[in-house]
């Protein structure tokens, strides 16, 4: 099992918003490409929030090629449709681990 971690630094201007579209449009968009079984959306705390919070995304993958399918078709379009909506208001940054048992 494989976990995709997106973590995203949004700023005060647009937090109400950019929740609203993730909870009601983006996890969706990423969950109809079948490529994730599941996602856990997480707040951090106990970190500086002078310019807004700090949310994590951790999407499960049952493979690498399902990984990859989304990485390289699904994506691109994805990612830009953030920043279509936010533009330079939130800053990001992705990972990919491997759940050991």
């Amino acid at each position: 099992m494989l976990i995709y971690n997106v973590t995203i630094k949004v700023n005060w201007v647009i937090n109400d918003a950019w929740l609203k579209w993730m909870q009601e449009k983006h996890l969706t968009d990423v969950m109809d490409t079948n490529c994730f079984t599941k996602y856990q959306f997480v707040r951090l705390l106990e970190i500086d929030e002078e310019e807004g919070p700090t949310y994590a995304i951790q999407y499960y993958c049952e493979s690498k090629a399902l990984y990859n399918l989304y990485i390289e078709k699904y994506a691109p379009k994805l990612r830009q449709d953030g920043i279509d909506l936010f533009a330079n208001n939130f800053i990001g940054f992705r990972s990919l681990m491997q759940v050991l048992d």
